[in-house]
C-alpha cells in the first residue's frame, strides 16, 4: 500500500472508533425528574395565619407528604427535583419543604419553608437488630424436614405436617 492510501485508512479507523466512544460522553443531560408535592410560591402566599383551616390547606395544596408523628399539627410538603448521572448518586436540585403548623382547633398557626441548607446529616448506623432462633444453613433448610413427615409423624400430632387422625386413630 502506498503511503496516502495508510494514511486514509489510519484517519478513517481513527474517526470510527471516535464515533463508537462519543455516545458515551454526556453529550445530552438527563432530564430533570421532580419528586414530591411541589408547593409554589403562589399558592403559599394564599394561605394566611389565623385564617385557613385544615380542610382549606388541603383543598389548595393536596395531601401532605408526611405529618407530625405524635400530634398531626404540623403538616410537611417534600419536594425535590433530581437528576440521573450515570455510575454516580442521583443530583439532587432545588430541595424544599412546607412545614404548615396548626393549633389545637385546626386553624393555619404558621408557614414556614426550609430548604436543603436547613436540613441536618444523619449519621446511619451499620449495626444489625438480631433475630432470635439459629441460622440455618442451605443443607438444614433442604433436608430439615427429613424425618419429621411419615406416619410417626402423624400419630405424634405435634410438628409441621401433621395430620388429622383416620377412623380407627381417634382414642
Amino acid at each position: 500500500m502506498d503511503r496516502p492510501t495508510r494514511t486514509v485508512n489510519a484517519a478513517r479507523a481513527l474517526a470510527l472508533g471516535a464515533m463508537l466512544l462519543l455516545p458515551g460522553c454526556s453529550v445530552f443531560d438527563s432530564p430533570v425528574v421532580q419528586r414530591g408535592n411541589r408547593v409554589t410560591d403562589e399558592l403559599l402566599a394564599q394561605i394566611t395565619p389565623g385564617v385557613q383551616t385544615r380542610q382549606d390547606v388541603q383543598s389548595l395544596l393536596g395531601s401532605p407528604t408526611q405529618s407530625s408523628t405524635f400530634d398531626d399539627n404540623s403538616w410537611y410538603y417534600i419536594s425535590s427535583n433530581t437528576r440521573a448521572r450515570p455510575g454516580r448518586e442521583l443530583a439532587v436540585s432545588d430541595q424544599r419543604t412546607v412545614v404548615v403548623q396548626f393549633d389545637e382547633r385546626g386553624v393555619v398557626r404558621e408557614v414556614k419553608t426550609l430548604g436543603a441548607e436547613d436540613g441536618q446529616p444523619v449519621a446511619m448506623v451499620a449495626r444489625e437488630t438480631p433475630s432470635p432462633g439459629n441460622e440455618r444453613t442451605l443443607l438444614q433448610a433442604l433436608f430439615g424436614n427429613v424425618g419429621r413427615i411419615g406416619p410417626g409423624a402423624a400419630q405424634a400430632g405435634t410438628g409441621p405436617g401433621t395430620m388429622a387422625p383416620g377412623p380407627g386413630q381417634i382414642r
